[in-house]
């Protein structure tokens, strides 16, 4: 049998390199010798079904792909992207709020994290220290940095000490107000 690569054959023996024994609890009734049945390759992107091919010394000639064994192994494999929501109009039953369709247009742009929600999260620093981080901030971080300070003013009556880094795209702010401004994000189209 012919195969590129490090293969795992189901029910087969394999070879396994020696920090590769962690796999070996997928086999099952490994047998001494190798069969000509199709196993399945490991890649960096997941495991994909192997074709294989006889030499012509082994017997008959001729490639064998099998696929119907993999889709039982395909459901085990955790999905490597997390899907897109459902559209539907209005919040979830759980509170979240999809984007619009199209971004506001405003001098800066925040991105939502890679669990589709707005990027806003609290931070306790040395028990008692209290802040707001707002991350994934593209564009002018300065403009959305003067806004945020005047929606804390009229919420608070007071302007909080902000920190901003323009390298990371993050704004920190003094004090506790995740979900004040989350739903001030919200309202303006992020």
């Amino acid at each position: 049998m012919k195969c590129a690569g490090l293969s795992f054959l189901l029910k087969e023996e394999v070879i396994l390199p020696c920090h590769m024994h962690i796999f070996s609890d997928l086999l099952v009734e490994p047998r001494s010798k190798v069969d000509r049945s199709p196993g399945f390759l490991l890649l960096a992107d997941g495991i994909h079904p192997i074709k294989t091919q006889n030499s012509p010394s082994e017997g008959s000639v001729g490639i064998i792909e099998s696929t119907e064994e993999f889709r039982f192994v395909e459901r085990l494999i955790p999905s490597s992207r997390i899907p897109t929501p459902p559209r539907h109009d209005g919040p979830a039953p759980s509170g979240w709020i999809p984007p619009p369709d199209t971004p506001p247009l405003l001098p800066y742009m925040i991105r939502r994290s890679r669990m589709h929600n707005v990027p806003v999260y609290s931070d306790i620093k040395h028990g008692s220290q209290h802040s707001t981080l707002l991350r994934k901030v593209e564009g002018d971080i300065w403009a959305l940095n003067k806004d945020v300070k005047e929606f804390l003013l009229g919420l608070t009556g007071k302007e909080p000490p902000t920190q901003v880094n323009e390298v990371t795209g993050t704004i920190r702010i003094k004090g506790q107000f995740d979900k004040e401004l989350k739903d001030w994000l919200l309202q303006k189209g992020f």
